[in-house]
């Protein structure tokens, strides 16, 4: 009995050296990965508080007692296991990077767009009718308009266009009237010359029938001025100049001899007289655009304008003085060098 008893206690000795070798080796272990996660932490610039449990048979007396432990083997541990990740707020947040800078708005500059992302090059077609206003509209009627043009847009509300336009207009029934008398009055030195018939001035009513008509077309530099709109519906303002040429011509709408200060054969519809006039002009005026959809660059638009052109006023032969002018004379109609001024309105598309 007293062999067995020893046998006894011997083999629990063994069990207890045992088990503390094993605990003690997980310990070890456990202590070991804590250190190799806080390593391979560091190389990333990171911190992590990893709390380690030990277990213990014996509890803390109170709260107080079991927080002072706890942050002396914390801080024992921590000082073992070398740096780590701290999850409080204050820490992520000092982790964190700042906030994203603002830049402004996009930049799309290329060969074609601008940095405000609008079109660097811009071209404009369309047509419509003209009317002549003040003085001109006394002997001027509406008539038509073309137009075309391109040019540069530098941002989205400023850009400069050069633009071509073609005025067409006809001519009033009084100015016919007396073109007609200019170029039918005889007079004593036409009589004794042989030139016309002795009656003296013929009547406007029975002289023979003219038409006429007169156009001006023109190259002009255009800065415009877009407004800030929302939607579809844009406007814009523009004022520029150039130079403008005016023409005015008389023609006879029958072939037959005819007798304008001198007689000869003309053909149906041909020009018996022809007036130029150059001159400097500016314009000005507003124009509304119609964006067929948010991602479309074509836009309808219509403009009205106010021209004037500025030409020198000419001295020439008139209704009123033809029976005191020489023969010499050559400018029948001094009204195409008078100043002129007239509203083009134009239905088109920009792109």
């Amino acid at each position: 009995m007293h062999i067995d008893r020893s046998y006894f206690g011997f083999a629990c000795r063994a069990a207890a050296f045992g088990f503390l070798m094993a605990g003690t080796t997980s310990l070890m272990q456990a202590q070991q990965s804590s250190s190799l996660v806080s390593t391979s932490l560091v190389s990333t610039g990171s911190t992590l508080r990893v709390p380690l449990f030990v277990a213990s048979n014996t509890a803390p007396a109170d709260p107080a007692s079991y927080s002072s432990s706890s942050s002396s083997s914390s801080s024992s541990l921590d000082d073992a296991a070398g740096p780590r990740f701290d999850l409080s707020s204050s820490a992520l947040e000092s982790s964190q990077p700042p906030p994203r800078r603002r830049y402004g708005r996009p930049n799309y500059s290329d060969s074609h767009s601008n940095p405000d992302g609008s079109e660097k090059y811009t071209f404009m077609a369309g047509a419509g009718a003209s009317a002549a206003i003040g003085d001109t509209h006394r002997y001027e009627t509406e008539g038509f308009a073309l137009q075309v043009g391109g040019g540069r847009n530098w941002n989205k509300t400023f850009g400069v266009m050069l633009q071509f336009d073609y005025d067409k207009f006809g001519l009033q029934g009084a100015t016919i009237a007396n073109q007609e008398y200019i170029y039918n009055f005889c007079t004593y030195a036409d009589v004794t010359a042989g030139g016309c018939s002795p009656e003296g001035p013929t009547a406007a009513s029975s002289a023979t029938p003219i038409d006429g008509n007169n156009h001006v077309w023109s190259f002009t530099l255009d800065p415009t001025y877009t407004l800030k709109t929302e939607g579809s519906l844009g406007a814009y303002a523009v004022l520029g100049g150039g130079f403008y040429h005016k023409v005015t011509n008389f023609t006879t709408p029958e072939a037959e001899e005819e007798c304008y200060y001198f007689c000869e054969e003309v053909e149906a519809n041909a020009n018996i007289d022809h007036y130029t006039s150059n001159a400097f002009g500016v314009n000005g005026g507003f124009g509304l655009t119609y964006k067929f959809s948010h991602f479309s660059n074509e836009r309808f638009y219509v403009e009205a304008k106010y021209v004037l052109m500025l030409n020198s006023q000419r001295h020439g032969v008139t209704s009123a003085n033809v029976a005191n002018s020489p023969l010499s004379a050559t400018d029948f109609y001094p009204a195409n060098s008078n100043r002129t001024t007239f509203i083009p309105v134009i239905f088109g598309l920009r792109f």
